[in-house]
């Protein structure tokens, strides 16, 4: 499969990247420094440095070359609300080149495992003060995919800690609720969750447009 990856040196990305070559696939790996994704030798693997906001002619004709677009652009610090015009420059080119998107979302809209019916964006003193611009980005971005019916998107949303870890390469997969394990606890690696996404884009159909992936009960 030819792959153009968005955001490909941070950590979802990166991890992302990792699986697609182990799995065969060849990637454009597009991201502020290219350089940076270890891959540089790898001839699967082409790296470009692009900025995603200006560059919409050069995106519609990468995406022209590629099956499908997988999105792990994340805004720099302090810049969280640039996260709808990263997303909306995405599905811009997957639009362009007929092809679809696979955008990594956010958990902010993710009903808690309690029943409560709150979200972790809504449920009170659940999310860190410093955290809430990006879950409120996430929740603008989640808006956005609603009003794109002519683009072919999936939405995977991370659980409530996504961090550093072993890859264990088994998860539960979950819908609009926070996917916990035996302890309660909602969490899951970038490398497993780099895995996931390679999951989805190796189905021909994706049936949920929104999923959450997460390290489930035993």
């Amino acid at each position: 499969m030819d792959i153009l990856l968005f955001g490909a040196t941070g950590d979802v990305g990166g991890a992302t990247l990792q699986q697609a070559i182990e799995r065969g696939h060849t990637v454009t790996a597009v991201a502020r420094h290219p350089e940076r994704s270890g891959h540089s030798g790898d001839a699967r693997v082409t790296a470009v440095s692009l900025d995603v906001l200006s560059s919409a002619d050069q995106l519609a004709g990468l995406a022209r070359q590629h099956q499908i677009i997988i999105s792990a652009l994340r805004p720099l610090p302090g810049q969280d609300a640039l996260l709808v015009d990263l997303t909306r420059a995405v599905l811009n080119a997957a639009r362009s080149a007929g092809i679809p998107a696979l955008i990594t979302g956010g958990a902010a809209l993710l009903k808690l495992a309690d029943g409560s019916g709150e979200t972790v964006l809504s449920a009170p003193g659940f999310l860190p003060e410093a955290v809430r611009p990006i879950a409120e980005a996430c929740a603008a971005q989640d808006q956005l995919l609603d009003s794109t019916p002519d683009v072919d998107w999936t939405c995977l949303r991370p659980p409530a800690m996504l961090h550093e870890g072993p890859r264990k390469g088994r998860y539960a997969w979950g819908t609009d609720t926070l996917v916990t394990d035996h302890e309660g606890q909602s969490q899951i690696s970038f490398a497993d969750f780099g895995g996931a996404l390679m999951d989805l884009a190796e189905q021909d159909h994706r049936p949920d447009k929104r999923l959450t992936v997460a390290w489930g009960r035993a």
